[in-house]
């Protein structure tokens, strides 16, 4: 597990043993990036990008970064990976949106991610 300051959070990255073996073997630069898509509903996805390495970095070949984005409209019809073009969403403070937690796997030849949120207790 590593933990890094990651916009003005601490992030909590874990890697499964598959993923650490995958990413050993990749020989190349891994981007995690996790998208936080708002439009007529909030949908939160984890995509994968290699020999790219835009983002922080986690360790030698691993890198993440977090990116908020919108659609111009809403269509319901358009939900999914096909839907329309995404644009970066301009968030005013961006640290407000920011993950706390982000679990890497690789199951079946697949990168497979998830991200979340620390949930604030009551005093």
């Amino acid at each position: 597990m590593y933990q890094l300051q990651f916009n003005q959070k601490q992030l909590k990255v874990s890697l499964s043993a598959p993923a650490q073996t995958a990413l050993a073997k990749l020989g190349k630069d891994l981007l995690v990036e996790m998208e936080l898509y708002f439009s007529c509903f909030i949908r939160k996805k984890v995509r994968f990008y290699e020999n790219q390495n835009a983002g922080t970095q986690v360790e030698d070949n691993l890198f993440i970064r977090f990116r908020p984005v919108m659609t111009d409209a809403c269509h319901i019809s358009e939900i999914g990976d096909d839907g329309p073009p995404l644009t970066d969403f301009p968030i005013k403070n961006p640290d407000t949106f920011s993950p706390n937690w982000l679990q890497i796997d690789y199951l079946q030849g697949e990168w497979q991610g998830e991200f979340g949120y620390q949930r604030q207790t009551a005093n």
